[in-house]
């Protein structure tokens, strides 16, 4: 039954959130077999409960998935055994060892995260580009590109997409040496190879034995002058040999410091990707799916009021789920607005003192309007234009939830998006606008002081 049990994990580490499966699930282990039952031991009393209250019926459908439906499943507590310590004498080579010592190998494998994959990745503008090219690079099908650099900050999805484009290869050709990695793996490897005299071993690895290279933050290669060599001469192998390559990286090559030239310019030869922060719209997509995954039913106020005020990054959004799932859950409470806007105080800074009401004293004294114009059905440009102002001040400034935003202008939530984007863009593009926002927003500052 051990091997039913990790055919259950496997499915349940694709539906969980990599924290929530690493926390409950996976310390779990088979305690026995017996009458048709399956004995599984918890590591405490707590977490025992919490399985059953929150895991119970995805541990049965894996079951039944598993082809074992005639058996029952029991949970019991089982701290974790701890393994007699060896005599002393035993211990004295592993304290002793010397730098130039054959160590225990240091190139395990890192292993893809089957949660990664492109159909839970969720596509929106931020992203859409870099989903599209990792995507067609992982299909059989030839393109003028073989190489590509994914650019990020941490939590956008870099990782997802890099590890999506891994399973996706393997699905179709299991055969296919796909090597994953990061930076700071590759550095440590070399270094031991160096060390241990392996290094034609670790070429071979690296230039011979893979047909796709996926190699994660190579911002973490600044300063490593003879890592950033070897690296140099491995790509130039598997580019010769046309071997796909895919790179990911918080910082853009050129702005890595003490990173060389040369290199540089290998990772920026192909193609270059960026991944910026979900707008509006995907954060609501992003949210109701993993709402969805964990099992918890959100209204559309609350989904709309979480994805207004979380606009980091995706990891923001998912510990915003996580505490309001897991404070749901330990107060018997019900997910309401009221508790989410707890979970949302927590996380984000605050904005104090600011209301719509200010935004609106100053918009309209700015631009010489009357309030009941921003509210007014009129689409022309003298008043849409500070009404589109007044959107995107509201939703950078306060507290409130899109739904009221849009109810103090008589719109709805989406046409406050696309007004406050609007704005957005405008700033990028238009210096009159942008220096206005500059103005507008430094009076609203000054209200916090």
């Amino acid at each position: 039954m051990p091997a039913v049990w990790d055919e259950i994990k496997s499915r349940l580490s694709a539906v969980l959130s990599r924290s929530s499966f690493a926390l409950w699930i996976d310390p779990i282990t088979v305690i026995e077999t017996k009458n048709r039952t399956l004995v599984l031991g918890c590591p405490n009393k707590f977490s025992r409960n919490w399985v059953m209250e929150n895991y119970m019926g995805l541990i049965e459908e894996g079951l039944h998935s598993a082809g074992a439906s005639h058996m029952d499943i029991v949970l019991k507590v089982q701290a974790p055994t701890r393994k007699n310590p060896a005599p002393h004498r035993d211990l004295q080579p592993a304290q002793l060892s010397l730098p130039n010592m054959a160590l225990r190998p240091t190139t395990t494998p890192l292993r893809f995260n089957s949660a990664f994959t492109f159909d839970r990745f969720i596509v929106g503008r931020s992203n859409e580009f870099a989903y599209s090219a990792s995507r067609a690079l992982a299909q059989e099908s030839q393109l003028s590109y073989q190489t590509l650099l994914m650019l990020a900050n941490t939590g956008l999805g870099k990782t997802h997409l890099s590890h999506a484009v891994g399973n996706a290869i393997l699905e179709h050709n299991p055969t296919c040496r796909v090597l994953y990695t990061t930076a700071e793996q590759f550095t440590n490897e070399l270094i031991s190879s160096l060390k241990n005299n392996h290094i034609n071993a670790f070429k071979e690895k690296y230039r011979r034995g893979c047909d796709v290279l996926l190699l994660d933050e190579v911002h973490f290669l600044s300063g490593k002058q003879k890592t950033q060599m070897e690296l140099g001469y491995t790509l130039d192998v598997l580019t010769n040999d046309n071997k796909k390559i895919i790179f990911t990286s918080s910082v853009a090559p050129k702005d890595v410091p003490r990173l060389s030239k040369e290199l540089s310019s290998r990772l920026t030869s192909g193609l270059v990707a960026t991944i910026d922060s979900p707008d509006y719209e995907t954060r609501v997509k992003i949210l109701a799916k993993k709402a969805f995954e964990r099992n918890m039913k959100l209204s559309k106020d609350i989904l709309h009021l979480l994805a207004s005020r979380l606009k980091r990054d995706v990891r923001q959004l998912e510990c915003a789920l996580n505490y309001l799932k897991a404070k749901s859950e330990l107060l018997k409470a019900r997910i309401d607005t009221d508790l989410a806007k707890d979970v949302i105080h927590c996380l984000v800074s605050e904005r104090c003192g600011i209301t719509s009401g200010d935004v609106r004293k100053l918009v309209c004294k700015y631009y010489k309007v009357d309030p009941e114009t921003l509210s007014s059905k009129s689409r022309k440009k003298e008043h849409a234009y500070p009404r589109n102002v007044y959107a995107y001040l509201c939703r950078k400034y306060t507290h409130e939830a899109l739904e009221q935003i849009a109810k103090t202008i008589n719109r709805s939530h989406s046409t406050v998006v696309y007004a406050s984007e609007l704005i957005e863009r405008k700033i990028k593009t238009d210096p009159r606008v942008r220096h206005q926002l500059e103005f507008l927003s430094e009076r609203l500052e000054s209200l916090r002081k």
